[in-house]
């Protein structure tokens, strides 16, 4: 089925729901709809047609979910593009897909005709404010394309939605997926996630919808909830604890920075959130003492998501019953796992040679089910190194106990080898982050003449509180083994973080290898 027809049923179904609301702008979904088969008319008139990639370039506006349902509904892929990166990553990412058409928010007219030359292949430059030499204007295309729109046909693997990686460890790799993949992730929200969630549900718009947040926005619009998408361009905590006792919000999706951005902010006292039903969160991992924090402050609502752009929404879940303070010995260690798989996924723990490892053994994790993509788009090396026999290698290591909850350690590139042991970085980030001082840690390896590698931590400090160094990594001597505690602390404002909040360890290392390199 095309992914796109969900939007048709549903607007059939329920047309006088809400189904999208920005600031004092509301759709319904008979009115979502219709701009999504006017823009999809408009796109095939201008000569876009079925197998096209489509760059979508937006801030989270509700023009980005009516062009991203136009291109499903006329069997285009559509190229969400994260609106924080840099001009010379989005200006690859719309060259290498080989965007017919790039749909953009204002806020990058000027920018996209100063990249002009860098985008040869992209014919059709749509503004969603204002026509000025190239640009057309949005609202004049689609005031004049036909509401009627007969959803294409697909096959099932054909390409709906061509998903950049954040580009941590170089160029962006464009993951190819499909309308198979989409439909399952969707199905699947329903089994797993938020049973019994239907058209009286909401959904809150915090995160890029060019990512997680615009994913999560299929099972919404397929059972006909309510969109509600934030007008604002920065995480405003007062905003999203407002929207959700305003709109009554069942459900979003969050990364653990916006969480934990959340939990400290004074709001979360002065408003209703007893709304939340799935408060998921996802895409890094959540140390346990900052989960427990959310889950005081915010109540029975946080449900974990594991995933990756190749795998999306997602490979395994830990469910709100996991959520537990004061539980067993058993249900604590929980906590710190990304739950199990999900109800149509497997998950296996390999070795270096593919081979499956038993309960407890550190391994790569790998997965196969509908979920996972159908390659890389224009890159066979990269391809052939993640698919192996029908199977996903994440290049994230981690292992599973006896009843399938998976435990995930780092990336296989953060795991730290000193003096010939392996070394997990998150075992030693989990413990600095129990003192009372440390806001927020990365470890990583740096250069050492004996060891190879050397452990480091790097953390910020909460506000209005200090600590030495030395009083850290004492206080790691205490909790875990000698030769996993940091042989030195750099203490600094801020940790560095991509587009969509994660730690960039990359970052952090390469600053001490690089110095090394300019020592030798």
């Amino acid at each position: 089925m095309n992914i796109g027809t969900l939007l048709t049923k549903i607007a059939r179904t329920f047309p006088d729901k809400l189904a999208i609301v920005y600031g004092p702008k509301k759709l319904t979904y008979a009115q979502f709809n219709a701009r999504a088969n006017r823009m999809a008319n408009v796109l095939n008139h201008l000569g876009v047609r079925q197998g096209d990639k489509v760059a979508l370039l937006q801030h989270n506006y509700p023009q980005m979910l009516e062009s991203m349902f136009a291109c499903f509904k006329a069997g285009y892929g559509a190229v969400p593009i994260n609106w924080r990166l840099h001009p010379k990553e989005f200006s690859f990412i719309i060259d290498h897909s080989e965007a017919q058409a790039v749909i953009l928010s204002p806020e990058f007219n000027e920018t996209i005709i100063h990249i002009r030359e860098r985008i040869p292949n992209a014919r059709h430059l749509i503004a969603l404010s204002g026509a000025e030499g190239e640009l057309m204007d949005y609202q004049d295309l689609i005031s004049r394309g036909s509401v009627q729109f007969l959803d294409t046909e697909v096959h099932p693997d054909d390409l709906a939605w061509l998903f950049y990686t954040s580009g941590t460890t170089g160029m962006p790799k464009g993951a190819m997926l499909t309308h198979r993949n989409l439909l399952a992730m969707t199905m699947n929200f329903f089994a797993d996630i938020c049973p019994g969630f239907g058209p009286d549900d909401a959904i809150l718009h915090a995160a890029p919808l060019s990512h997680g947040s615009g994913l999560y926005a299929l099972p919404n619009v397929a059972k006909g909830a309510a969109n509600i998408i934030l007008a604002s361009k920065s995480f405003d905590p007062e905003l999203i604890f407002k929207s959700i006792q305003d709109y009554r919000v069942s459900n979003m999706f969050a990364a653990p920075t916006m969480i934990k951005l959340m939990v400290e902010s004074p709001a979360v006292d002065r408003y209703d959130h007893t709304s939340m039903k799935a408060l998921n969160y996802g895409g890094a991992p959540m140390l346990v003492e900052d989960l427990k924090e959310a889950m005081t402050k915010l109540g029975p609502c946080l449900v974990q998501l594991y995933g990756q752009a190749e795998s999306p929404m997602t490979i395994t879940y830990l469910p709100h019953r996991d959520h537990v303070l004061g539980g067993s010995p058993e249900q604590m260690k929980r906590l710190a796992s990304a739950g199990f798989p999900r109800t149509d996924v497997e998950v296996k723990i390999f070795d270096s040679d593919d081979r499956e490892l038993p309960c407890g053994e550190m391994g790569e994790i790998v997965t196969r089910s509908d979920l996972i993509m159908k390659g890389y788009w224009r890159n066979p090396e990269a391809t052939a190194d993640a698919l192996k026999n029908g199977w996903l290698h994440t290049g994230d290591m981690g292992y599973m106990d006896e009843k399938s909850y998976l435990f995930i350690m780092d990336r296989s590139k953060d795991m730290i080898i000193s003096g010939g042991e392996n070394i997990y970085p998150r075992e030693i980030e989990e413990v600095l982050i129990q003192h009372p001082a440390v806001r927020e840690v990365a470890v990583i390896g740096v250069p050492d003449a004996k060891w190879g590698e050397a452990i480091k931590a790097v953390v910020s400090i909460v506000k209005g509180r200090s600590v030495a160094a030395e009083d850290l990594i004492a206080f790691c001597k205490d909790h875990i083994a000698s030769y996993k505690k940091p042989r030195s602390v750099d203490i600094v404002d801020d940790l560095p973080k991509n587009n969509y909040g994660k730690i960039l360890k990359r970052e952090l290392r390469t600053q001490y290898w690089e110095a090394r390199e300019r020592k030798v």
